[in-house]
């Protein structure tokens, strides 16, 4: 490639980014891209979309230096259907797709219309010849798998990113052909004029009463009036104005009247649509002089991807903007700017309590409404707490005038720790307190209404109750204390302290797994135990291997093969396999259509069970899918964002008859109707035992409980206790006289920030005195802090060529970039007999550094010998000096 080439590919580059999808050509491109960089595309495609994907694959291209590429890159182009990008780059002429411009600004503009009106297989084919092979064929599968309003918007996507030419006037004929309505709309040679009277209708649209327009997927069956079961309802009715119910009414009522309210309704019940009911009332009765603007707060990310798609959806076709950050694009997004340019603003609350502490957002009056769902969540450090901290500063420090409107929502608002009744009134006012609601909304006038809508799963029982000490969480918190004591522990002989710290963090390594394995056997096959224990011994060979880990080894070894007999012994096989097996034949031989949920505790009996079911010829007609969280456990990395919403919408479209889950499915996700609930040694607080039980929402839902432990059939009670307790103290509340209410929320206001102020922590006094890092294994020297650098506030460094001596390299088994780090490898203790886990070695900027991790180590005090560990930097009081990349050069 020449210099010239180069250049131009690089200044025309947006060209590329607006119109490659680089997941369709890598498969051509693999003599030039290494295998981990062909990944990372893919990654990049599948977290933030075929634009960011196409950026760091032009970033990736131009860097290469071997000869070739560019060729490659065209023909890869040619083959993959690339015609008009192909000859823009081949003659560097890009006219044609300029002219595109216009069209894709209007499609961009009509998108919400384009959704709602066309039904992409019946035009599809007249527009295969506009298309990418893989890009048709996805537009196909996904109108098989979730239906015309998914595929229509998978067919924008692909058309604004087509390179032929041609696809304005193709789009124009399969239009006029097929005589869908849409067509009036796509008047190509006057695209701006179009434009502009959708805006004008719009603002007429403004000042009238607007319905929203809500489409009836099958997981929304329950929002709003449609007594057609999924299969019924044809695409001529599913963009008809719904009608809200009348408990939805009632329940927005309070909101729409200006009042800070609490929102407790079922699961199921169309919560959502009550939010939307308010967002509408709200932006369209705002006070005069002062645009309405909207927060929705979701914690999680699947939840808040799903609302971000309903707000869209249902506002963007009324002329409302709507936007969405979460932490996964909050680096890439202009916080300050994207609040401004919107109406309608769906986050995830940390992106905000970040935004507010660095002064990006000045004040919550930048709002006129917050929505917080699973509003429960409003206390102690939860980020809702910290926003309505901010919020209640505010208010009490005598500026409430332009507040936001406050409304939470919830299945359950819980009653903490309460034993009796008042007890639980309290807890519920400080939540209200908290949320600084006046008003709990629950459905009175209309429960006859609500509960032929939401129907509350028969509960059973399966117990089967034995006492045992090891295997349980008591044993592992014994197990902990001791691991955690022996970091600290001191002697006199500094050789003999290291010797025995390390022997006793060994022991209880090995003792923790020891543990975990019989809580695997306890819930699933003994196999399945007995193969955590031998990929820990794998591990444990591969690492460093020293005598306590070989005599351990070899004690496990003599017993390996006792152990496999046991396991394959069919006579041993676990109890509650036997009742969780009786179940799913039983009811699905009484309903071949039945859905169930299984909610398990771990990753880990995800898949046990998982395995489980696909071995077990008896239930091969069940079809299991898994959902997980995101986050990380044993350096094993949870699913991805992409990967759980696959999940959901392959169990959406009857595509798995059984999901088996951890807790990311039992708050806030919109689950298809399921008829089956079983819950797997899985309890948690009256919260979380309303919301799993309502996953359970068709006609008939039943619900198992599946125990041998006594503490979970005991909470199971005490829960069942606390649901009445709260429901009676709920009513009991809204007895009370409105100002009375208020007087006392805001007693507890008053109360509650009197306490806060008076807990503010000082910020930490940097110690300036050098320490020493010692390693929290076996306690040999790893650095000074004076030694210590800090890079972007967060990542710490360590200088000098002596701490290079002190730990060896591993290749990291999954490289990736982060920010401006590239990860490469990891890093341990180099004591031969050690191989703690130290943190990893990364390339910033021009330098090969390593990033260490503080709950890796003990800080010893040089002078008084003291020893300490710290799980987190912000909790240690070191002197912060700024990485020097002069000071690194010499």
């Amino acid at each position: 490639m020449t210099a010239e080439q180069r250049h131009n590919l690089q200044a025309f580059s947006d060209y590329v980014r607006k119109s490659l999808d680089p997941t369709h050509i890598l498969s051509y491109m693999t003599p030039w891209l290494r295998e981990d960089e062909v990944q990372y595309i893919q990654a990049e495609k599948n977290n933030k979309g075929p634009m960011e994907a196409a950026s760091l694959f032009l970033k990736l291209l131009l860097e290469l230096q071997v000869e070739g590429w560019f060729r490659g890159f065209l023909d890869a182009l040619n083959h993959a259907g690339y015609s008009g990008l192909y000859e823009a780059i081949e003659n560097w002429n890009f006219q044609n797709l300029e002219k595109l411009e216009d069209h894709r600004t209007l499609l961009r503009r009509l998108e919400p219309e384009f959704k709602a009106r066309i039904i992409p297989t019946e035009i599809l084919p007249e527009l295969a010849e506009c298309l990418i092979t893989q890009d048709y064929e996805e537009i196909w599968q996904v109108c098989t798998n979730k239906g015309p309003m998914a595929g229509a918007e998978k067919m924008a996507e692909c058309l604004l990113r087509s390179d032929k030419e041609n696809w304005p006037k193709t789009l124009k004929l399969a239009l006029e052909k097929d005589g869908n309505i849409f067509n009036e709309l796509w008047i190509i040679d006057e695209g701006m004029k179009a434009v502009e009277m959708k805006n004008v209708e719009d603002d007429r649209m403004e000042n009238s009463d607007i319905q929203i327009f809500y489409r009836e997927d099958p997981e929304d069956q329950n929002l709003s009036q449609n007594s057609c079961p999924p299969s019924e309802v044809s695409h001529t009715n599913l963009y008809n104005p719904l009608k809200p119910r009348n408990y939805q009414l009632e329940l927005a009522r309070p909101a729409q009247e200006g009042k800070n309210t609490i929102i407790c309704a079922p699961t199921g019940c169309g919560k959502t649509f009550v939010s939307l009911l308010i967002c509408k009332h709200h932006l369209l009765t705002s006070p005069q002089g002062r645009k309405g603007k909207v927060v929705f707060f979701a914690n999680h990310v699947p939840v808040y991807e799903q609302q971000k798609t309903v707000f869209s959806r249902y506002f963007e076709r009324l002329g409302y903007r709507v936007a969405g950050i979460s932490g996964a694009t909050a680096e890439n997004v202009p916080v300050a700017q994207t609040i401004e340019n919107n109406d309608i603003i769906i986050l995830t609350p940390q992106i905000l309590v970040n935004n507010l502490k660095n002064g990006t957002i000045p004040s919550l009056s930048l709002f006129t409404l917050m929505i917080f769902d699973e509003c429960h969540n409003t206390s102690k450090n939860h980020p809702y707490n910290m926003i309505m901290f901010s919020y209640l500063d505010q208010k009490l420090g005598g500026f409430p005038d332009r507040l936001p409107q406050v409304i939470g929502l919830t299945a359950s608002v819980g009653v903490g720790d309460a034993k009796n009744t008042e007890e639980a009134m309290a807890y519920i006012c400080k939540l209200c307190a908290s949320l600084d609601a006046s008003v709990i909304a629950t459905v009175k006038e209309n429960v006859e209404e609500l509960e032929q809508v939401v129907y509350k799963p028969q509960k059973s029982y399966l117990f089967q109750v034995q006492d045992r000490v090891f295997g349980t969480q008591k044993y592992e918190q014994r197990i902990v204390a001791v691991h955690k004591a022996c970091r600290v522990f001191r002697m006199p002989d500094k050789e003999e302290e290291s010797r025995i710290c390390k022997a006793m963090y060994l022991y209880t390594s090995h003792l923790r797994k020891y543990n975990d394995t019989l809580i695997i056997s306890e819930d699933a096959q003994m196999k399945d135990a007995l193969n955590y224990l031998k990929d820990f011994f794998n591990n444990v060979r591969a690492a460093a291997f020293g005598e306590i880990e070989q005599e351990l080894t070899r004690r496990f070894e003599e017993k390996l093969p006792e152990l496999e007999s046991v396991s394959l012994d069919p006579s041993n096989e676990n109890p509650k396999l036997k009742d969780l097996h009786l179940i799913l034949q039983e009811e699905y031989h009484l309903n071949p259509e039945t859905r169930t949920i299984l909610f398990v505790k771990t990753r880990a009996l995800v898949d046990a069970l998982k395995k489980w079911i696909e071995e077990n010829s008896a239930l091969n007609f069940l079809k299991p899918g898994i959902l997980t969280g995101r986050g990380k456990t044993n350096n094993k990395t949870g699913m991805t964002l992409p990967a759980q919403k696959c999940v959901l919408d392959t169990f959406r479209a009857s595509g798995d008859n059984i999901l088996i889950a951890t807790s990311v499915a039992d708050e806030g996700i919109d689950i298809a109707q399921c008829n089956l609930v079983i819950l797997y040694e899985y309890v948690g607080n009256v919260i979380r035992m309303i919301q799993t039980r309502g996953r359970g929402r068709a006609k008939g839902s039943k619900c198992y409980l599946l125990s041998s432990n006594a503490d979970v059939i005991e909470k199971e009670d005490i829960n069942l206790y606390k649901e009445k307790m709260m429901n009676d103290s709920i009513s009991r509340l809204q007895t009370w006289d409105e100002t009375v209410f208020q007087e006392r929320i805001h007693h507890i206001q008053n109360q509650e920030k009197l306490i806060r102020d008076s807990q503010l922590k000082p910020e930490l006094v940097p110690d300036k005195q050098i320490k020493r890092l010692l390693c929290g294994k076996c306690k040999v020297l790893a650095c000074n802090t004076a030694d210590i650098r800090v890079i972007e506030e967060s990542h710490y460094t360590v200088i000098g060529d002596d701490f290079k001596k002190r730990f060896v390299s591993k290749p990291h088994p999954k490289p990736r970039s982060y920010g401006g780090f590239e990860k490469k490898e990891k890093i341990f203790c180099a004591r031969q007999d050690c191989g703690h886990d130290w943190g990893i070695h990364v390339r910033y900027k021009t330098f090969e550094i390593p990033v260490i991790k503080i709950e890796s180590f003990v800080v010893e005090d040089i002078t008084t010998g003291l020893q300490q560990h710290y799980p987190k930097w912000k909790d240690f009081p070191l002197e912060k000096i700024q990485f020097d990349a002069k000071e690194m050069s010499k």
